[in-house]
């Protein structure tokens, strides 16, 4: 049995894990775009002046390095700068 080409396919399914009022996405998925891979996130965003609602999608590499929270600066006699060794 040959294997499925997924090329330029993707799915995208409802986030059971977010939580109510929270900012995670709706949806969430992974995508293949010319043989890179993705990670897919959706939004669900409706119209202010009540017309519909569409999707707002972020899109980020399945290779990208994971980010370190931005360290908080530390200011005072205490700084690990001051530190003379």
């Amino acid at each position: 049995m040959t294997q499925y080409d997924n090329t330029n396919r993707g799915i995208l399914g409802r986030n059971d894990r977010k939580e109510p009022g929270s900012s995670m996405p709706d949806f969430t998925g992974n995508l293949n775009v010319g043989g890179v891979e993705y990670w897919l996130d959706a939004w669900t965003t409706h119209r202010k002046d009540g017309s519909g609602s569409f999707f707002s999608v972020k899109v980020k590499p399945k290779d990208a390095p994971k980010t370190a929270p931005a360290r908080q600066q530390a200011s005072g006699p205490n700084d690990a700068d001051d530190f003379p060794f």
